[in-house]
């Protein structure tokens, strides 16, 4: 029997490269797929919240597999990067934001909504789409709790300037922002962890960590079928208003890359980790 250890590592590189080269495309096929599975079944509404779940903690753990995690302490000492982070995600980005959500509609929840997305750095996707996207995974992993952190302090204040009185909700942050990113963090990077010690001394282990290589595209296309496939009933559910964040969440992205581009500039990054900056500031997110 073929073990993926015996496969030459030309071959693997090759199968990465399609598999990467033809991942918009997957995406894309699942999100239209998940969409119309829906839409004519309404299969999406049985489809358990842990399911999502937990293929998202399989996916980071791929992710996390392939990067090398003993350099991560490093990642905390890059000053000049984790000064761009901060100031597009707390800066930058929350004032963007401001200014487009006095395009919506005079809707509370609406507008608490979008800015509940917007301004939360994704701390889980963001890890994924880095690695796929080229981008610099060891920063982005480092990165992750310094994001939780500052977001859960300056969110409150975010919402009382951007929405005044009007903000009137208990969010309860710690209480779901916390367990989840234990979950989908800290456990599938331990578990790296362990598996990347395991192929120091193991054959068996390093076949394991290369074809775990070749599973985040996957892996992240069936995540996409099936969050798509939870969605039409929200589209309905939310009617007109669907509308102006059609508008507004392409305009917020392509402000996201410019800002990231500037800021790659402005502190003299490596693309790489100017891509990473990026990819934190565009919210990836499902929530």
């Amino acid at each position: 029997m073929l073990r993926m250890a015996d496969i030459p590592l030309g071959y693997e590189h090759a199968m990465r490269d399609v598999i990467e080269r033809h991942q918009v495309w997957a995406y894309l096929i699942a999100v239209v797929f998940g969409l119309s599975v829906d839409w004519t079944s309404s299969l999406g509404d049985s489809v358990p919240d842990y399911l999502i779940w937990g293929l998202l903690g399989v996916l980071l753990y791929a992710t996390f597999t392939q990067t090398p995690l003993t350099h991560l302490s490093d990642m905390f000492r890059d000053r000049r990067f984790m000064g761009a982070l901060l100031t597009g995600n707390f800066l930058v980005m929350p004032a963007i934001t401001a200014l487009l959500i006095l395009a919506l509609p005079d809707n509370d929840a609406l507008k608490l909504g979008v800015l509940l997305v917007l301004l939360m750095p994704c701390t889980d996707w963001f890890v994924t789409f880095t690695h796929l996207g080229k981008g610099d995974s060891t920063r982005a992993i480092a990165a992750t709790p310094v994001l939780l952190i500052a977001q859960l302090g300056l969110l409150p204040l975010y919402l009382w300037l951007f929405m005044g009185n009007q903000f009137d909700v208990n969010l309860e942050l710690g209480r779901h922002l916390l367990p989840a990113f234990g979950g989908l963090i800290i456990v599938p990077l331990i578990l790296a962890f362990l598996t990347e010690k395991w192929a120091e001394n193991s054959r068996k282990a390093i076949g394991f960590i290369r074809f775990m290589g070749l599973m985040p595209v996957p892996l992240l296309t069936v995540v996409l079928f099936i969050i798509s496939m939870t969605q039409v009933s929200q589209i309905d559910s939310t009617g007109s208003l669907i509308w102006p964040l059609m508008i507004l969440f392409p305009a917020y992205l392509l402000a996201a890359a410019l800002v990231g581009k500037a800021l790659r500039r402005v502190f003299r990054l490596p693309v790489e980790t100017g891509r990473t900056v990026i990819f934190s500031l565009a919210r990836i997110s499902h929530r």
